[in-house]
């Protein structure tokens, strides 16, 4: 069972680690925001992560294939949400930290944002069925106590990562980047999120 958990760390290390819009939606908030909005960005992300799993480990079928039968609609919604926060973060001007500014948005409201975000990419729930089916779990007769652990695994990977990735930011760059910086990595996410939410859109065309 220790070696199923491990798994999961492992599997869900690796699922969060590539950078995406997530990624650099939460480099931006650690960097403007601190340590706190940035970590609960990505637990965002790791909390939808072990939502797909655990709709895979337990075989709900009913619920995976209306999420795959809708997923256009779904990215529709999703990629629309990706140029809101896009233009959002290029319009925010940075903060001035010698005021002691208080982040502009709630810990919640970003933990919220990227739950959201990651649950508008259905196909997610095809990849933790391939893997939970790769060993042996998510059908009829699975042991759920397995699947249970492997989720938890899963999720607690991908929280590591973004406890690693939004401390790191945070610590070592937060209060070290200039207003006019600020700005520029402002400029470049809200960039770089924007061009991820038109492809999120013209792929369905």
């Amino acid at each position: 069972m220790l070696a199923l958990f491990l798994k999961g760390l492992i599997i869900g290390f690796a699922i969060a680690a590539p950078v995406g819009p997530v990624g650099v939606l939460c480099i931006q908030r650690s960097l403007h925001n601190g340590f706190k909005v940035g970590l609960m960005t990505g637990l965002g992300a790791a909390l939808a992560d072990g939502t797909y799993g655990l709709i895979a480990g337990f075989g709900l079928t009913a619920i995976s294939s209306l999420l795959v039968a809708q997923q256009f609609w779904i990215r529709v919604i999703g990629g629309a949400f990706l140029l809101y926060l896009g233009i959002k973060i290029l319009l925010t001007p940075p903060r001035n930290k010698s005021t002691n500014e208080k982040p502009d948005r709630s810990p919640w409201h970003a933990c919220a944002t990227t739950y959201f975000l990651t649950l508008t990419n259905p196909m997610t729930i095809l990849s933790f069925t391939a893997i939970f089916a790769g060993l042996g779990l998510g059908s009829a007769g699975t042991d759920y106590t397995h699947a249970i652990l492997l989720v938890i695994g899963i999720t607690l990977g991908s929280a590591i990562w973004w406890l690693l990735l939004s401390g790191g930011v945070s610590y070592i760059l937060h209060k070290r980047i200039s207003q006019s910086f600020m700005r520029i990595i402002n400029w470049i996410s809200g960039g770089i999120i924007l061009f991820f939410g038109l492809f999120a859109l013209l792929v369905l065309i």
